[in-house]
């Protein structure tokens, strides 16, 4: 035996128990990472990864849940149908539902609404806002110009938040949402620094598009189609259905089957509009349409 081997062994002997105690001490560890494994393991149906590979992952929350993922462990779960998924095709909705073999469900479509129909050719500026394009920044800087403190901004947030492009900002400074790529996903709801949108079902077609809080004259000094809170239309709807609050009219749309176009036609602005099925929003037959393309001229306050 050479001399390296004996002096090897020489070490190993004198180091033998302690050796021995650090090789039990794993061997005792991985045996109870092992049990732990076993017995405190959650078990997670695979049925929940085979469906969020079918849902298009965007996680846009228009299902009413945080996530793609969430809803998917709802669908296994039996807490959701397929129809929640607005944004999937009706052919990936079925595949879905064939594949947990339930009911696809039905879900009425919803979409975005802006409650301003006040464009920069039927509202007025008191001063130019230069600075930042967006919303947000043009608030914080004493309300970006717009005489009308609750008005539509128009430097199109809604447009650059929505990712389905359901969104497009017209001539006159307002955003117009196109119902049919509309998914109702409510990034736009949160983009709005004034909270001018909001999400509905299709079938909601009575919208009071002003949220100025102001009556009579003083609305109509700056803007064109705002609501004057002439009540004219709560006393054409059914009992009920209009209530004024803040001199504005409030649908109850609890009661969205007593709805009619009639309840719009003798507005004198045109600040409660119908919604027909391409998603415009048609005025009543006292209110002068606004045939002016070019936006009014800033009309600093004295």
């Amino acid at each position: 035996m050479s001399e390296l081997q004996q002096t090897w062994i020489a070490i190993l002997g004198e180091h033998a128990l302690p050796l021995a105690a650090f090789v039990g001490l794993s061997l005792a560890l991985a045996f109870v990472l092992r049990l732990a494994n076993v017995f405190l393991s959650v078990y997670e149906d695979p049925r929940i990864a085979a469906v969020a590979e079918m849902l298009p992952r965007n996680n846009c929350g228009a299902c009413g849940f945080a996530g793609c993922r969430p809803f998917a462990e709802a669908l296994v779960a039996g807490k959701a149908q397929p129809a929640g998924c607005t944004v999937s095709a009706p052919a990936e909705r079925e595949r879905i539902a064939d594949y947990l073999n339930v009911a696809v469900g039905e879900q009425e479509k919803r979409v975005a609404r802006l409650a301003c129909a006040g464009g920069s050719n039927a509202a007025l500026l008191r001063a130019r806002y230069q600075g930042l394009k967006s919303c947000m920044a043009a608030e914080q800087v004493a309300g970006g110009g717009k005489g009308c403190a609750w008005g539509c901004l128009g430097l199109g947030d809604c447009e650059a938040s929505c990712d389905f492009e359901a969104i497009t900002m017209q001539a006159d400074a307002l955003p117009r949402v196109d119902p049919a790529l509309c998914t109702a996903c409510g990034d736009c709801v949160v983009a709005c620094p004034r909270d001018l949108f909001s999400l509905q079902p299709v079938s909601h077609r009575l919208q009071v598009r002003c949220m100025s809080e102001l009556a009579g004259d003083p609305v109509l000094e700056e803007c064109a189609v705002g609501c004057t809170a002439c009540e004219k239309c709560v006393h054409d709807a059914p009992s009920g259905l209009l209530e004024m609050r803040n001199n504005l009219p409030v649908v109850d749309y609890s009661r969205n089957d007593l709805a009619t176009r009639d309840i719009i036609e003798r507005c004198p602005t045109g600040a409660i509009v119908w919604f027909v099925n391409d998603g415009d929003a048609v005025i009543g037959r006292e209110a002068p349409p606004v045939h002016r393309r070019a936006p009014l001229p800033i009309r600093p306050l004295r």
